[in-house]
C-alpha cells in the first residue's frame, strides 16, 4: 500500500503536525515515497453512539439497504458505530474493511405489545433474563433493553419491566461480560435501571437530580439523542385524542429537555452522540445530532469530543492518532471547532489506510 502524507492540526490537542498513513496505521516518521492525500483538520474518526443499522420502518431491510445505510453514515464521517438494537443480521458488515466499525447490540427486548411491531424481541418479566441472556451471547458487549414505553392501560408512559427482573437481567448480562443500556423517556423506569448497575441511559428526558447524581457517581454515560427528542411535540399530538396523559407527559418531557441535558452535563455525566438513525430517523446525519446538541447549550468542544475522541474511548477504541493507531479519522477544510457546521461536508474520509471519501 502506498504511504499516504496528511497534514494539519491534529485534535483533540491541535498541535499542527505532518502525519502519515503506512499499512493501515499512523505514524509520524516520515516514510520514503509518500503521496500528499490532504491538509486541512484531522479529527479521530466519529462514533455514532446510538445507531440502528438494518432497521427501518416495518423492521429489517435488505444487505443491499444496510450497506446503503453504512455508506451514508461513513460519508458523514462515522468510522464507529454503536448499534442500539436491530432485528437484521448485520455481521457481515465487520467483514467489510470498507464499512465502518460496528458494535453489535442484537435485538432490543421489550415488553409484549409493548414496543414497535418488528424490532424488538418481544417478552414477559420472567423471560426476561433468559432472553438478555441470549441478546448479550448474540452481540458484541451489549444488550438494549426498552425501559419504557406507552400503556395502553395506563394510558401513559410506563415501565416495561418490574424491578426485579431488570435487576436479574442486568446480573445475568454483567455475569456474561455484557453492559446494559436501555431506552428511557420518562422518569418511572430509571431508578430500578440505575439501582440494578446499568451502564447507559438513551434519551433520557424523564432523569432528575437525583438520577444524575447517581449516574455520575457510576460512571453511567447519557446518549440524549436530541434530534429523536425534538419529536415529542408529534407523538403527544398523535395520542391527544386517545392517550390525553401519554400526550400530556410527551409534552413536558419535551419543554424540559434542554434543562435535563444541561443539568447532566453540569452533574459531570458522561455525554455520547448518537443520531438514532433507523426507523424513522435517517443515516448519514450524525453532524445534524451534533449541531443539535450545541444548540442546546454545549461547546463546540464537549459535543465534538464525545462524537469523536472521548466517544471512541468510551467505546474500547484510540482515542485519538497516536504513532501506530489505526488510521480512522476525517479531514475537514475548516476548524470545527470554529464551525460545527463543516462536519456536514467532510474534505477526506480515511477508515483502516484507505481514502474512502
Amino acid at each position: 500500500m502506498t504511504a499516504l502524507r496528511f497534514s494539519g492540526p491534529v485534535l483533540p490537542d491541535g498541535e499542527t503536525r505532518e502525519l502519515w498513513v503506512v499499512d493501515g496505521t499512523v505514524t509520524y516518521e516520515r516514510p520514503a515515497g509518500a503521496e500528499t492525500a490532504a491538509e486541512g483538520w484531522i479529527v479521530p474518526g466519529l462514533v455514532d453512539a446510538h445507531n440502528h443499522l438494518g432497521l427501518e420502518d416495518g423492521g429489517g431491510v435488505s444487505d443491499e439497504r444496510i450497506e446503503e445505510q453504512a455508506l451514508a453514515d461513513r460519508a458523514n464521517g462515522v468510522l464507529l458505530t454503536r448499534d442500539c438494537g436491530s432485528p437484521a443480521d448485520t455481521r457481515w458488515v465487520q467483514e467489510r474493511d470498507d464499512l465502518p466499525r460496528l458494535i453489535r447490540c442484537g435485538r432490543h427486548v421489550a415488553r409484549t405489545r409493548r414496543y414497535i411491531k418488528g424490532y424488538g424481541q418481544e417478552v414477559e418479566p420472567d423471560e426476561l433474563p433468559d432472553t438478555v441472556a441470549a441478546q448479550a451471547a448474540a452481540g458484541d458487549g451489549w444488550v438494549k433493553l426498552v425501559g419504557d414505553w406507552i400503556s395502553r392501560e395506563e394510558g401513559d408512559l410506563a415501565p416495561s419491566f418490574p424491578a426485579d427482573a431488570v435487576a436479574a437481567a442486568i446480573g445475568v448480562a454483567h455475569a456474561s461480560g455484557a453492559k446494559v443500556t436501555a431506552h428511557c423517556f420518562g422518569t418511572e423506569s430509571l431508578g430500578p435501571l440505575l439501582d440494578a448497575g446499568i451502564d447507559c441511559i438513551e434519551h433520557g428526558t424523564g432523569l432528575t437530580e437525583h438520577h444524575l447524581e447517581q449516574m455520575a457517581a457510576g460512571g453511567v454515560a447519557l446518549v440524549p439523542t436530541v434530534l429523536q427528542t425534538s419529536k415529542f411535540p408529534t407523538f403527544a399530538e398523535a395520542g391527544r385524542e386517545r392517550f390525553p396523559g401519554y400526550s400530556a407527559t410527551m409534552d413536558a418531557l419535551y419543554a424540559t429537555r434542554r434543562e435535563v441535558l444541561m443539568q447532566a452535563h453540569e452533574a459531570g455525566v458522561a455525554l455520547y452522540v448518537g443520531s438514532d438513525g433507523g426507523g424513522s430517523t435517517r443515516h448519514g446525519v450524525l453532524h445534524e445530532e451534533i449541531l443539535a446538541m450545541a444548540d442546546m447549550g454545549l461547546s463546540a468542544y464537549d459535543v465534538l469530543g464525545a462524537a469523536s475522541w472521548r466517544g471512541r474511548a468510551w467505546l474500547g477504541w484510540n482515542a485519538g492518532l497516536d504513532e501506530g493507531d489505526p488510521a480512522d479519522f476525517v479531514v475537514y477544510d475548516r476548524n470545527p471547532l470554529d464551525d460545527l457546521t463543516v462536519l456536514a461536508t467532510p474534505a477526506r474520509v480515511v477508515l483502516r489506510g484507505a481514502v474512502v471519501a
